[in-house]
């Protein structure tokens, strides 16, 4: 029987994937260095780690804090979006909704942003911590499309295509295979 993860086994994967250089994320995760230095010693993990192409990492970690950097209005809004959906159980909730919300400002499938193994594995790190978010998405619909559609309908800044997904010329971007 499969054994759900918890948020250290997240955190330590994605930090592991980030140096790696699979993930979007930028070196502190989306974090401020007080909290990725404090998350560091709670779970272990070396907060420097880097690949074995230090300059080019650097470089391309440099660029994703740019963009975090330029696009902060955004990573709140989706941060605080989680936040309000979340268990409220782990302290953790937090760094999670932050490293989501700065792994949804990349290109790719937030799971592949993260630098995880697959859809369901996001699913199951969503649920644990962000539940009432996760209820919301009755039609699986991909997650980044999602938050973003979340934040429509609160009547943010995000413009919908179109009145129902039914009806968008773009509706297998969003509810098509993740490959």
């Amino acid at each position: 029987m499969h054994q759900p993860e918890d948020n250290r086994t997240w955190l330590l994967q994605i930090v592991q994937a980030r140096a790696a250089g699979q993930t979007c994320l930028p070196a502190r995760l989306g974090l401020d260095e007080q909290t990725y230095q404090a998350l560091s010693r709670q779970y272990a993990f070396e907060a420097n780690s880097w690949s074995s192409n230090q300059n080019a990492q650097a470089e391309q970690e440099d660029l994703r804090q740019e963009l975090l950097d330029l696009r902060q209005d955004e990573w709140d809004e989706i941060r605080t979006l989680l936040l309000s959906g979340r268990h409220g159980l782990d302290p953790a909730e937090e760094v999670m909704a932050a490293i989501v919300a700065a792994a949804c400002l990349g290109g790719g499938h937030l799971w592949q942003d993260l630098g995880m193994t697959s859809r369901l594995q996001l699913h199951e790190l969503l649920s644990y911590n962000f539940p009432d978010i996760t209820a919301r998405n009755t039609q699986n619909m991909r997650w980044k499309k999602f938050f973003y559609k979340q934040l429509c309908e609160q009547e943010g800044g995000y413009v919908c295509r179109s009145p129902t997904c039914e009806q968008c010329p773009t509706y297998n971007d969003c509810f098509g295979d993740e490959t």
